[in-house]
């Protein structure tokens, strides 16, 4: 399998998403792709299955805030202070797509604990919640609300959101690798009553940690990518350094 590795660096909801369906689009059987891309401006991304009558969405344009909808499933994220990840590969090539998905978020894990020993006491999720009974939930709205079989969480906290989807020969999967708290303020663009509010914010924080929380410094972005890259090369054994792509 040869790897391509892009970063793409800062772009808008709708490139982002646009540019990983290029990528699944251009996607062959003999290759791969690990893609590290950012926000700007910051972006609510709507799962696939999702609609934006569930985001206030005259209230993020006010302040913004972007919004777009993932080809993948999922709930609600509000995209910030984040690395996000994309791999594309070929379906039914060495992994089933859920090995794939357990084998990528070791890789992510790998590449944390380069970046800082602490992040190696992060682990794998191994219950799948119940989903269907999740939604009925004012928490169902937002990704974070809940952590997915073979999720990163760390001390049972959420910290690495991924959504899988096939498309036609290829997998797309991409996640979100939280660094600062800026993506709890999605509860502020949710369209739900105001009775609800606090008790989201609780549930948000009581699932979710990031980086920045648990190492106890600002994110060195430059080097937790570097670590990131690292970590998915030695994990998927990629001998030859992975090939930067320009498309």
């Amino acid at each position: 399998m040869k790897w391509f590795y892009i970063d793409t660096g800062f772009n808008t909801g709708k490139y982002n998403m646009d540019f990983d369906m290029s990528l699944a689009q251009s996607c062959t059987n003999d290759i791969a792709f690990f893609r590290i891309y950012r926000w700007k401006p910051y972006c609510i991304s709507l799962g696939a299955n999702q609609i934006i009558a569930d985001i206030q969405a005259e209230k993020a344009k006010a302040d913004n805030i972007d919004i777009v909808t993932r080809p993948t499933g999922g709930r609600a994220i509000l995209h910030a202070q984040e690395i996000t990840y994309s791999v594309v590969y070929p379906y039914g090539k060495d992994f089933s797509p859920k090995e794939l998905y357990s084998e990528i978020s070791k890789a992510l894990l790998e590449g944390l604990k380069i970046y800082d020993p602490i992040l190696g006491e992060a682990e794998l999720e191994s219950v799948q919640p119940n989903f269907p009974a999740l939604l009925k939930e004012s928490s169902g709205s937002i990704c974070f609300g809940s952590t997915a079989k073979n999720e990163a969480k760390f001390h049972g906290k959420k910290l690495i959101g991924s959504a899988q989807r096939k498309l036609n020969s290829t997998i797309l999967q991409h996640g979100s690798i939280l660094c600062g708290d800026y993506h709890k303020h999605l509860i502020d663009y949710l369209n739900i009553h105001e009775s609800q509010l606090e008790h989201l914010r609780k549930e948000i924080d009581s699932k979710t940690i990031e980086i920045e929380e648990i190492v106890g410094y600002n994110t060195d972005y430059v080097r937790l990518i570097d670590s990131l890259k690292s970590g998915f090369e030695n994990h998927f054994e990629i001998l030859e350094p992975i090939n930067s792509f320009i498309k």
